[in-house]
This record gives C-alpha cells, sequence and structure tokens, in this order.
C-alpha cells in the first residue's frame, strides 16, 4: 500500500502545481506582467503648403522590443509589442492631421517586467497588398505638394524585413523600465520629414529617423506648447516659414528629437513629449524674405507651456555651402547623411538651428558618384540657408512669455555637423560617423554674413562601407 500512497500524493503534488501555474501561480503569471500600448506619433515640418510633401504613408506590420542594446537581428528574445498587427497591417500617414498628437495606436500586449533597451518597427514590403491602399500599388509611399493626387513609391532598405531599429540612444533615459503590474504606454516618433532622400531621378528613399519613449496618453501632461511672435511687433511673423525644433544635448550637441512648423497664429505644439528636459531651439523667415535669429529656451520639460516666444528680425539669410565625400578608403562608396548648422549657446553647447528656409531640422542628403567627386570617393554638395545673427538665449521662465537675451553682435559663427548612415538605414557608417568643421575651405573661421555666401572645409568619410 506504501507505494501506492506514494504514488498518489506525487500525483496530486503535480496537479496541484499545473494548476497553480495555469491560474498565475508561476513566475510567468499573470499578475507579473505589464501591459505596454504602442503609439505612433509625427509633428511635420515639411507638410504642404511650404513644404514638399503632402502625404507620406508607411504600412506598420509589427513592433518589438529588446532587453539587450546589442541584440541582433535573429536573437529569440525579441518581445513582441503588437502582436495582432502582423495579420492587419496599419498604413498611417506620417504628416497625419494637424495638432493631432497620435497619428495610431499600433497595439498592446502583456510583457514581463524589465529594462529594455531596444526597439524595432517593421515596415511592410512594397509588394504587400495593403486593405484600402493610399499609395495604389505599393506599400509605402508619398505625394508631392505640387501633386497631392499622385503617389509616388518610397523605396526601402533591407530594414523593411529586418526592422528599423531604435537603439537605447534613441530611447528618452536610454531605457525603457517596467515594472509588474504596470501600465506603460511607449511613443514611436517617425521624423519623416528627417527621413526622406530625393534621389534626383523622381524617386525617394526611406532613411528611417525615429525617437521612442515612455509618455502619459493625457495630451496635457505631456506636451510642451507656445506662440512664437516678432519681438518688436509682438505679432506672429508674417508669411514664410517657422520652424519649432525640440533638442536634447548629446554630447556636446543638441540633437533634434522632434520638429514643427506655427500656425498661421504662430502657436505651436509637441506632443506626446517623453520625459527628460529639453531646448527649445526656433528659426523663421518671414514673407519678405527676413531672417530671424536662432531663439533658444533652455530647460523645457513636459507639460511646460512657453506662453509668447519673441523672435529677433536679423536681416537677409547667409548661405553656407560645401562638400561632403565618402569613401571605403580606397574606393568610392555610397552613404546617407544628416546635415546641420550648429551654433554655440555657451558652456560647451551647440545647438542644431533649425533650417527655416528649407522647411526642415537639417538636411537629408546622399553621396552618389559623379565626374567632379574627389578620386576615388563619391560626393554631394549641399547649402544651408541659416540666420545671419548669433542666437538669443534664455532659460524656461515658468511665470509666463519668455524673455530671452537679445542676440549678441559680433561675428556670427557656426559649425556644419554630418552624419554618415548606411545607405537606406539609420545605422551608423564610416570610420568616424560624425564629422564637423567650423572653417573655411580657405582655412578661415566659418562666419555667416547677411546676403552672402561661404564655402565650408570639405568633411571626408573614409572606412565607409
Amino acid at each position: 500500500m506504501r507505494p501506492i500512497y506514494y504514488f498518489a500524493l506525487i500525483s496530486i503534488l503535480v496537479a496541484t502545481a499545473i494548476v497553480l501555474l495555469s491560474c498565475g501561480g508561476g513566475s510567468a503569471s499573470s499578475s507579473n506582467m505589464a501591459t505596454v500600448s504602442v503609439s505612433i506619433s509625427d509633428p511635420p515640418t515639411c507638410a504642404g503648403p511650404q513644404g514638399p510633401y503632402s502625404h507620406v504613408y508607411v504600412t506598420i506590420t509589427d513592433v518589438q522590443i529588446h532587453t539587450s542594446a546589442n541584440a541582433g537581428n535573429n536573437d529569440p528574445n525579441w518581445v513582441d509589442l503588437t502582436p495582432n498587427l502582423p495579420n492587419n497591417p496599419a498604413q498611417v500617414d506620417l504628416l497625419g492631421v494637424a495638432n493631432q498628437c497620435f497619428l495610431a495606436m499600433l497595439g498592446s500586449t502583456g510583457i514581463q517586467p524589465g529594462t529594455y533597451q531596444q526597439v524595432r518597427i517593421f515596415l511592410a514590403d512594397n509588394s504587400t497588398a495593403v486593405p484600402n491602399n493610399k499609395c495604389s500599388t505599393t506599400a509605402n509611399c508619398l505625394m508631392l505638394t505640387s501633386d497631392p493626387s499622385t503617389p509616388i513609391p518610397l523605396e526601402l532598405s533591407s530594414q523593411a524585413k529586418t526592422g528599423i531599429k531604435i537603439p537605447s540612444g534613441q530611447l528618452a533615459g536610454g531605457k525603457f523600465v517596467v515594472a509588474a503590474g504596470d501600465n506603460k504606454d511607449l511613443n514611436i516618433d517617425f521624423n519623416a520629414c528627417a527621413s526622406i532622400v530625393a534621389q534626383g531621378n523622381g524617386q525617394y528613399r526611406l532613411k528611417p529617423v525615429l525617437h521612442g519613449g515612455e509618455v502619459a496618453l493625457q495630451s496635457s501632461s505631456t506636451s510642451i506648447s507656445g506662440t512664437v511672435v516678432d519681438s518688436v511687433t509682438l505679432q506672429p511673423i508674417a508669411g514664410g516659414n517657422t520652424v519649432v525644433a525640440l533638442e536634447q544635448n548629446q554630447n556636446g550637441v543638441d540633437r533634434v528629437i522632434m520638429e514643427t512648423v506655427t500656425g498661421s497664429n504662430g502657436g505651436f505644439a509637441f506632443c506626446p513629449v517623453a520625459a527628460g528636459t529639453y531646448d527649445v531651439v526656433v528659426t523663421a523667415v518671414n514673407g519678405v524674405g527676413t531672417a530671424y535669429a536662432a531663439t533658444v529656451i533652455t530647460g523645457v520639460q513636459p507639460g511646460n507651456t512657453l506662453g509668447t516666444v519673441p523672435l529677433t528680425a536679423a536681416a537677409l539669410p547667409a548661405s553656407i555651402t560645401g562638400e561632403i565625400t565618402s569613401s571605403t578608403g580606397s574606393a568610392p562608396v555610397a552613404v546617407d547623411l544628416s546635415v546641420s548648422a550648429l551654433q554655440s549657446i555657451g558652456s560647451n553647447l551647440l545647438v542644431t538651428v533649425p533650417l527655416a528656409q528649407q522647411s526642415a531640422s537639417t538636411a537629408t542628403l546622399g553621396t552618389v558618384p559623379d565626374a567632379s567627386c574627389p578620386a576615388n570617393t563619391d560626393c554631394v554638395n549641399y547649402t544651408l540657408a541659416v540666420p545671419a545673427a548669433n542666437p538669443s538665449i534664455g532659460a524656461f521662465n515658468s511665470g509666463g512669455n519668455q524673455t530671452p537675451a537679445p542676440p549678441t553682435p559680433g561675428p556670427v559663427g557656426y559649425t556644419v555637423d554630418a552624419n554618415a548612415f548606411i545607405v537606406g538605414t539609420n545605422l551608423a557608417n564610416c570610420t568616424q560617423p560624425n564629422l564637423q568643421t567650423n572653417m573655411t575651405d580657405m582655412n578661415l573661421p566659418l562666419t555667416g554674413t547677411a546676403g552672402g555666401s561661404v564655402t565650408a572645409a570639405t568633411l571626408p568619410f573614409t572606412g565607409c562601407q
């Protein structure tokens, strides 16, 4: 009888364990899970009528997350955040609707608590059939402001299949942390305007620029807003274009996290904004071509309202031209580029000065073969229209309107900043993926003058693939 007794006891214990596990009593229990909801946003600068594009459609098929910042494409521990999306892809217009915080809610699921350091987003291959397709016969496309009814295919790299990575450096705070029982909202900001490369042959490629971070779905607590005015008239800047950038310090350079343009009343709003501290940088050019000095408001956080932000009229813009080359070291090779104009605001910090005339915060380019390129390189020429004035700077005033100091007189110094990427991706390229110069091609300080043009020293990327 004793063996039968032991066998019965063991059977009862095993059955009990199975019941407990199925009811959530084990380490993978539902009570330990956290719920994550995923949204997508994009406050655009390149939308018509000022910008070149009326629509930019992408079809999203999945979003995944990983605890490791270095996980490879085939790592088995990627966690699916949008399990229903692969069978029901979401086609999203990244230029969206004005003043709309969220372009789309992509899905929600339970995941294990932990610290996650990498996100990837998948886009449909252009041959994918999409219900109610806005792109006609392709899954991803854009429409030009000049021809808003004709879809132009948006070419994708292999990242559409392996996932467009959002590394820890592009996650707010460097990570996404969830605890047991949490309900967290993860927003992906897809900067369409910085992601499109015009190839010069009527075709367009996607070089994705994305950021991610935790937000609260209540937009009032995650927004940053204000109204841009002329510092003399205290009225909205008439005509032209006003570009507002939300920036964060990354190794001594304020990089653009989000960008937008003001409405006709001068108003702007960023939402949703992930937790953190930001600098708001604004430039403008009015309807008669007068450029305004960059205004920088430092120390701004989600939930802050800036009131009015005054901009100081300067004169005609200055032009910075230059050439960028790329090679393996012995042979030409193409790279994608993000090119910025930087100005110093002291404390060893350079800010990105938005390019108001170009309806963008940065210029997106690509090197190509050309007879004019130096030997064994691909190359591209650029022109940046920038204010011929030093920046106006002030710390955030929580009590009402902003009161930055007027621009300081004297030489208007600039630094040209370029980042190189593997073509069609957001992956850094070349031995030194970031190059800067504050000198001209004549080895003089790079300064801007009203209505004048200056040529920056060539930026040569080598060791590229």
